[in-house]
């Protein structure tokens, strides 16, 4: 009886780790490996993008426009009751 439980004991154990274990350690394995893949391809277009915009490696910002305060474009506003 002891054996009988033994042996089941051992085939449950070895469909555990090769039925699920092993395959969701590979699976992790390859999709890490993919985001990993996939970040660096990003970086590298990021890189490539902001190199094409601005060959000397400073930012290109838009400029702010500030707004034009002239004097005679206030109109005064009368309360109409």
């Amino acid at each position: 009886m002891k054996f009988i439980l033994l042996v089941i004991g051992v085939w449950l154990l070895y469909k555990l780790i090769f039925d699920l274990i092993i395959p969701v350690y590979r699976s992790t394995k390859i999709v890490r490996s993919k985001f990993r893949e996939m970040h660096d391809q990003m970086q590298q277009n990021m890189n490539q993008q902001q190199a094409s915009q601005d060959p000397f490696g400073s930012p290109n910002r838009p400029s702010q426009s500030k707004p034009d305060n002239k004097e005679g474009d206030y109109i005064e506003f009368e309360e109409v009751k």
